[in-house]
């Protein structure tokens, strides 16, 4: 996957937002479906699959590992796996594109396996710092040589048997976390993952689903214990993926900020470890109203009813940082329009996702004349009580979908056109974004 030629693009204040849409397929739960059933023994089958960029990537590198991985003219997609153990030696390097997760959750995979996997990336993502998974995984036995400072192009070589850890997670992180778990399916004996507080849970929910031994205890102390009993054998199954509520989020926060506007968000998944943003932003005054909650696939889902609110500043609880920590970026946007002062604090974990999304925000959001002082772990924003943002910037996105988009919902409030660089990043995780914002603005 080669990095393209950069594509501009310029939103200009919006007519009020109007009507129903649905949101892509949850990027965390697509990429766990891939995984799992690449190795369950039998055919499973995946409806609702995000077909971004990242998640496509994912199921490249499951078929270079040997799974059977097709998608019907129906949109539903049919995995045969190869079983826990089976993955095979893929034959070159495994081109993860932009997707982080991918390549975390499929070092771990491949950590367990007798077989060597190089990992490669485009230029956002060989920027990122694998360390964090690179610890927890060398102690396992797996021998990994990375670019300097823990960054792509690495080499996994994995050892089979592996040696099963309990490892005190340094910070939290549903990366990490899942990535021990994954290279637990295939380690004989016990791992175990303790992480200091609960992060999103979609690998031990779906783990569970297809048959894995895996329990969840609570310590005294407030962690959370997640125990994987190894060698694995995973059954298939029939996966609905909810909409995704970190795609969500743009939609929420734009009918929120453009005035009159009032729009349905069909299916979005609502898992309490991803929902902090509703949350937030339902503290914050936003007319924010769950319709027909139901569960699908173990996960809570229900359709989402937003109308443009008045806003006003808070300090967000750091405590709930985990359970939004990709949506800050389109928070801060929300923040710059509220009335009176936004705090965030214990953000560190986005100063290594796509971009620095601390540093990226705060310059980005001061070119459109947002009042923002960053500081080491979030940022402090004073906003306009309403009125539009001045705009008339062009913002550099540096490849991260989530900047791009967080942007473009500026531009729908600005008194002047806001121009991202290149909107091409947003295809890896909602392609068809503009889409759906066109369709809502008729």
């Amino acid at each position: 996957m080669t990095d393209q030629t950069a594509t501009p693009r310029s939103f200009s204040a919006s007519v009020p937002l109007k009507g129903r849409i649905a949101i892509p397929g949850d990027k965390s739960i697509s990429h766990r479906s891939l995984m799992l059933s690449a190795l369950a023994v039998g055919e499973s089958r995946v409806t609702g699959l995000l077909e971004g960029h990242d998640v496509l990537a994912t199921a490249a590198a499951m078929r270079a590992m040997g799974a059977t991985i097709e998608r019907r003219n129906d949109g539903e997609w049919r995995i045969h796996g190869v079983g826990v153990g089976g993955l095979l030696q893929p034959r070159e390097a495994l081109d993860m594109g932009n997707s982080g997760t991918s390549t975390r959750l499929l070092m771990g995979l491949v950590a367990s396996h007798p077989i060597t996997t190089t990992f490669i990336g485009d230029a956002s993502l060989s920027g990122r710092p694998m360390g964090r998974v690179i610890d927890p995984l060398s102690l396992m036995g797996a021998d990994i040589s990375a670019s300097p400072g823990g960054r792509l192009p690495l080499m996994v070589r994995g050892l089979a048997p592996a040696i099963p850890l309990a490892y005190r997670l340094p910070m939290a992180s549903a990366q990490v976390k899942s990535a021990v778990l994954l290279a637990g399916l295939n380690t004989p004996g016990i791992t175990e993952v303790i992480e200091p507080v609960p992060t999103r849970d979609h690998s031990e929910r779906m783990l569970k689903g297809f048959g894995a031994d895996l329990t969840v205890e609570l310590g005294a102390d407030g962690t959370r214990h997640i125990r994987i009993r190894g060698e694995a054998e995973l059954k298939p199954q029939t996966i609905t993926v909810p909409g995704d509520p970190s795609s969500a989020a743009f939609f929420i926060v734009a009918a929120l900020l453009v005035p009159g506007s009032d729009v349905t968000i069909a299916n979005v998944g609502l898992n309490p470890t991803r929902a902090g943003l509703v949350e937030v932003l339902q503290q914050m005054g936003g007319s924010i109203e769950l319709l027909d909650a139901r569960e699908v696939g173990g996960e809570p889902v229900a359709d989402l009813r937003v109308r443009h609110s008045a806003l006003k500043g808070i300090a967000v609880d750091p405590a709930i940082v985990p359970s939004m920590v990709d949506e800050f970026p389109i928070l801060f946007v929300a923040a710059a329009l509220a009335e009176g002062r936004t705090v965030t604090t214990g953000l560190d974990e986005l100063r290594v996702k796509e971009s620095d999304r601390i540093a990226v925000m705060a310059t980005g959001l001061q070119a459109i004349g947002a009042r923002v002082e960053e500081t080491e772990d979030g940022l402090i924003i004073d906003g306009t009580g309403g009125d539009p943002l001045p705009g008339g910037a062009t913002i550099a996105g540096h490849l991260d979908h989530r900047i791009c988009m967080s942007f473009a919902v500026a531009g729908l409030v600005g008194k002047a056109p806001v121009t991202i660089d290149d909107i091409a990043p947003v295809a890896t995780s909602f392609p068809n974004f503009e889409e759906l914002l066109a369709g809502l603005q008729q």
